[in-house]
């Protein structure tokens, strides 16, 4: 089976702007009103997930998707970080925000490691692909961006630092295509309604 799987980052709110770790709110009005102006550009699909956020639920449901809250999509467990802003944390804790951002097996937040996240996200990927029986599936799941950069580590076999190096923007589409154990990358498709 080939899986086509099509990410969308949520739109803007609060906690994206404010760099807090999965400070998971609703979307403000302005992260509505984009979320509805990119919804005639979503793609179609066989099945619509969100991750179980509020700020995915909210874009999934402003896209007017009928989206699943699917939760091995949920975002990166921050641990005791969770909530808090990097400011903040990088104040208080620097030495364990360094070894955070420089050793991908490291959670001094008691969480998920850089690794384990990837490897969770790399499992629900593989799950889509199922048994060669020749047939398309087409997904389409609102998640968090640090989900998008997670799957795309993971489906390239990159190595996993290279996530800090992936920049996903508010309302965007990346989109994986691929059998088990070998996918493609077709990245950074911005939502946006046809002119």
């Amino acid at each position: 089976m080939t899986a086509h799987v099509m990410l969308v980052s949520p739109a803007l709110n609060a906690a994206l702007r404010e760099a807090r770790f999965d400070g998971d709110a609703p979307l403000d009005p302005a992260g509505v009103r984009s979320a509805r102006k990119a919804a005639s550009a979503v793609p179609a699909a066989d099945r619509y997930v969100c991750a179980p956020s509020e700020r995915c639920v909210g874009t999934a449901e402003a896209l007017g998707l009928r989206a699943v809250p699917e939760g091995r999509l949920r975002g990166w467990d921050m641990g005791r970080w969770g909530g808090r802003q990097l400011a903040e944390v990088s104040g208080s804790e620097p030495g364990a925000v360094s070894e955070w951002l420089t050793d991908p097996s490291a959670a001094p937040h008691g969480g998920e490691s850089l690794r384990e996240f990837c490897a969770r996200v790399g499992d629900w990927l593989e799950s889509l692909t199922g048994p060669a029986d020749g047939g398309d599936v087409r997904v389409l799941a609102v998640v968090e961006p640090s989900l998008v950069r997670a799957s795309i580590v993971r489906a390239l076999a990159l190595p996993v630092e290279v996530f800090w190096r992936l920049d996903v923007a508010p309302l965007t589409l990346t989109g994986l295509s691929g059998r088990a154990g070998r996918w493609n990358l077709r990245c950074g498709q911005p939502l946006s309604p046809p002119a």
